[in-house]
């Protein structure tokens, strides 16, 4: 999972929101393991703040649909804030939750990809991914998207990305047991 903000929302700033999201990511996944924050400049509309972004990693459970998935995560986008219908397109957003992956699944409709279309091109999303990449049980897939970075920072395309902080851990350890 990708997560990301750079607009505040009900007196919660970016990071508020990241933190609330990843409390409500524990009620829908078992073994979540958070990326640190990282600090990133805009990408495609630069003109807006720079975002904060950070990963996730957790099990469903095995017959858990991803479309099923995409709308709780819809919903919890919408909680804090998210109006996809008012927005600018890759412009600024109280909360972003992206399905990066999905098992091993392979899915291409109007309302989701996966693996994400712009995955591999987005450092943002593959240097936070790649942190916590190490809690899944597929290393090949953690060296591909290694590869992929190093091809992004080729281009320069990892440049002004800053690691903040660690994910709050209250969030993580709090849930983690379920």
């Amino acid at each position: 999972m990708g997560l990301g903000s750079n607009k505040s929302y009900n007196n919660k700033t970016p990071l508020d929101l990241l933190a609330a999201a990843g409390e409500e990511l524990c009620l829908l996944m078992e073994n979540v393991h958070f990326s640190s924050v990282y600090k990133t400049p805009a990408m495609y509309v630069t003109d807006q703040e720079d975002f904060y972004n950070a990963a996730a990693v957790g099990y469903v459970a095995d017959d858990t649909d991803a479309f099923d998935f995409l709308k709780k995560i819809n919903q919890i986008e919408a909680k804090y804030g998210r109006d996809r219908d008012r927005e600018i397109r890759f412009g600024p957003r109280s909360l972003d939750i992206d399905i990066e992956l999905f098992g091993d699944e392979n899915i291409d409709s109007p309302t989701l990809q996966i693996p994400h279309i712009r995955m591999e091109e987005r450092a943002f999303v593959l240097i936070p991914s790649i942190e916590v990449l190490k809690y899944s049980a597929d290393e090949i897939v953690r060296e591909k998207y290694i590869k992929c970075l190093e091809a992004v920072e080729k281009t320069g395309g990892a440049e002004g990305i800053i690691k903040l902080q660690e994910f709050p851990k209250a969030v993580e350890n709090g849930r983690n047991g379920k």
